[in-house]
């Protein structure tokens, strides 16, 4: 006898319906930020890099200082001060590499190249912080950077060296990763979210009065506010996301940034990326994928 069909408005399980409005939150997360890199991309052209770094920060230093105003001082109060300094730098540098690469490579290539992060952070990991790491987490590595290597083609030609400030924006963003999860359990994420902003937005502000260029137009200032809201929201969703659902679920959803980065790259600027990126990026997606799989097992048998 079959079993009768569970109604369609039947409520789903706490954690599974939590997980559902973290994957569309993240979605729309990853949505923004791919429009903040856009109209950072747009911006290049205009400003320099660490004047659009500033603008980007904007929008979440707005928010965090809210924040302060609110919760007072407490907010600040960390367990490890020092990594959450650390880690605001980490910030403020990948922006800046990422924000200088992307005035001279493809927005598509670009996102693409960024997610060696997650091979960077399993290298990291094992090194650092002493995380095991089998064999064939060690494969999906070596297949993400081969994936890059056919992205950025050296030698063939293609090859920008503006691409390698990318690689650069990678690798700190995966030390940012790494001290995360150094500051896991010790500080609230609103209080390294505090930290992040306000040492990031610090840092650069100290290199405005050696770079600042007036912007001298409307349309100008219009792409400045946009830049700077699509970064605070796409950061404040991405938080959310996080805070509500299993990492492990949203991991996946991050690769939707190479599907926005192709179609801004193609709609703003033209750029529609060849068959050896579309290869590179299978082969980089699919490792990651394969990793976040890997990271699943292992937690579920810890």
């Amino acid at each position: 006898m079959p079993l009768p069909a569970a109604p369609i408005n039947a409520p789903l399980p706490s954690q599974q319906a939590q997980n559902l409005r973290g994957i569309v939150l993240m979605a729309m997360g990853f949505f923004s930020l791919a429009a903040c890199d856009m109209q950072a991309k747009l911006l290049t052209a205009e400003l320099p890099a660490f004047q659009i770094v500033w603008f980007r920060q904007l929008g979440l230093l707005i928010g965090v200082l809210a924040l302060l105003a609110i919760r007072g001082r407490a907010l600040l109060v960390s367990v490890k001060p020092g990594l959450q300094i650390a880690r605001g730098l980490t910030a403020a540098v990948s922006a800046a590499c990422f924000i200088v690469g992307v005035g001279f490579v493809p927005l598509a290539d670009a996102v693409a190249v960024t997610f060696i992060a997650p091979f960077v952070v399993t290298i990291l990991g094992a090194l650092i912080l002493r995380e095991p790491v089998g064999p064939r987490r060690w494969a999906a590595v070596a297949a993400g950077f081969v994936g890059m290597l056919i992205v950025i083609r050296p030698g063939m030609g293609v090859f920008h060296p503006a691409i390698l400030f990318i690689v650069a924006a990678a690798c700190m963003f995966a030390f940012r990763q790494v001290l995360s999860r150094w500051l896991s359990g010790a500080d609230s994420v609103t209080t390294t979210v505090a930290y992040t902003s306000l040492t990031s937005s610090l840092v650069i502000t100290l290199t405005l009065p050696f770079v600042w260029v007036t912007p001298d137009s409307l349309s100008t200032w219009g792409i400045i506010a946009g830049l700077a809201i699509c970064a605070g929201l796409g950061e404040v969703l991405v938080i959310r996301a996080l805070d509500i659902a299993q990492a492990v679920v949203l991991a996946p959803v991050h690769y939707s940034m190479i599907l926005w980065g192709t179609f801004y790259g193609f709609v703003i600027f033209g750029d529609l990326p060849d068959s050896w990126t579309i290869l590179g990026c299978a082969i980089i997606v699919a490792s990651g994928l394969y990793t976040v799989h890997r990271e699943r097992l292992r937690r579920a048998s810890s």
